[in-house]
């Protein structure tokens, strides 16, 4: 368990990163999902990758992992509404159920973040 804590922050990190490269390699499903009420999707999808690239990198640093992580939480539930906008959009059967499926994943990232956010706060504190 102790290396699963340890690994924790780095995972979270890669998951971050990785997600916001894929921002800028593969633009056109994030844009799609981007709820129509909201203008510029092609900024609002730049904007989110730079934002998760950082963050993860912030995750990553012990230094800068406390707000990090935190801002990591508040990320995963900002984005939620784009991923409504998924399951709405999305077409025949298996793509809708798996898009309606992957919501209450959001919940374990939510969590996630903020554990990595809280554990810093144990071991300096």
């Amino acid at each position: 368990m102790t290396r699963l804590r340890t690994a924790s922050p780095y995972l979270l990190a890669a998951l971050l990163t990785g997600a916001g490269v894929l921002h800028f390699v593969l633009p056109g499903p994030f844009e799609r999902m981007v709820p129509r009420v909201l203008p510029e999707p092609k900024l609002l999808v730049e904007a989110s990758g730079v934002l998760e690239v950082a963050l993860g990198l912030g995750v990553a640093a012990p230094r800068t992992r406390r707000p990090a992580g935190l801002a990591a939480a508040l990320l995963f539930v900002a984005v939620f509404p784009a991923n409504v906008q998924m399951a709405l959009d999305a077409r025949g059967g298996l793509m809708k159920t798996v898009t309606w499926a992957r919501l209450p994943l959001q919940v374990p990232l939510v969590l996630w973040a903020l554990a990595v956010h809280r554990d810093v706060r144990r071991r300096l504190g």
